[in-house]
């Protein structure tokens, strides 16, 4: 396994979604406003990250490999912001910049490490952003391994269907975060990993674990995917494939914040598929990162050593 992990520094990942810049203000609660019954935040420390479709693509570099990302942002000093915090840490990126749609910003309040308030800046990217972005992938495509669509639900991804082709059409698997309740948008896609909540949403409500896999599937094989992963928290993550079914348990020792735990499932997905793997192995090794992140706060990364160490955790 260890020399399969190291195999993985020679994926390219190209990440195509809606990217967001992820700031956090870290304070203590020590009175209630005289103003209005709230809590007055003393804030001592501030942090920005890169969110959405960007943290997608900062998981794929913390595993070794190389991440190119292509996506919309406002032509302001958040976009800015966002493309330094991510040419830092070695992603590649093509952000398309556009005056009129401003830079995604979701603003966390965090008193005594609990989320107190979140404030979130957007709007939708326009035509013409959509256009110039389907162009870019066009041009940037032709050495990437994998294709990985990260969907937000902000608009970078309104007409996925041509990047879906796009990337079938080059002979490369095309993994899709999934947003919404319809997916029909995604058909034809390699794979796509909808969380419990996401696909009940979309498939509908299920009385039993029986029920639950006839309906991964059939839908499966409605929106004529290769194969539709579940993730379903402490319950572990399902993979619906046409020859069979198949369960991983959750790897979770504590759990301490889910954010950000579905990007690094793709983006190791993507990866492993990329280095070779075999979509079950890919899977399997999703798993244990998704394992691993939730015991960090807010949207983060998981590493090849990180991994590593789980693996002697199973070996022992």
């Amino acid at each position: 396994m260890a020399e399969d992990l190291r195999k993985l520094a020679r994926a390219q990942v190209t990440i195509i979604g809606d990217v967001m810049l992820d700031r956090y203000w870290f304070g203590r609660v020590e009175r209630i406003s005289p103003e209005a019954p709230v809590p007055v935040v003393q804030v001592h420390r501030e942090e920005e990250r890169p969110g959405g479709a960007a943290n997608v693509a900062l998981n794929v570099r913390a595993l070794g490999a190389q991440a190119r990302l292509i996506a919309p942002v406002g032509d302001d000093a958040a976009g800015e912001r966002l493309g330094a915090l991510l040419s830092e840490t070695g992603v590649e990126t093509a952000l398309i910049p556009d005056k009129a749609c401003p830079t995604t910003v979701k603003l966390r309040v965090i008193g005594h490490q609990q989320q107190l308030l979140r404030m979130d800046f957007e709007a939708q990217p326009s035509q013409a952003h959509g256009d110039a972005l389907r162009q870019r992938a066009q041009t940037l495509l032709s050495d990437s391994q994998v294709l990985l669509l990260s969907d937000y639900g902000k608009g970078a991804l309104r007409e996925v269907e041509h990047l879906v082709a796009l990337g079938r059409d080059r002979g490369i698997p095309v993994l899709i975060d999934p947003k919404g309740r319809d997916y029909h948008a995604y058909r034809g896609a390699t794979l796509i990993t909808p969380n419990l909540h996401e696909f009940q949403a979309m498939a509908g409500t299920w009385s039993d674990e029986a029920q639950f896999r006839r309906l991964g599937m059939q839908w499966r094989e409605t929106l004529q995917l290769d194969a539709l992963l579940v993730t379903r928290g402490e319950g572990g993550m399902t993979l619906f494939t046409p020859d069979k079914l198949h369960h991983h348990p959750a790897q979770a020792r504590e759990v301490f914040d889910v954010t950000g735990a579905g990007d690094t499932v793709i983006a190791t997905l993507a990866t492993a598929l990329a280095a070779g793997w075999t979509m079950d192995r890919a899977v399997e090794l999703a798993n244990r990162a998704a394992g691993l992140v939730v015991g960090k706060l807010g949207a983060a990364v998981v590493t090849v050593e990180e991994l590593a160490a789980t693996e002697s955790v199973h070996a022992g």
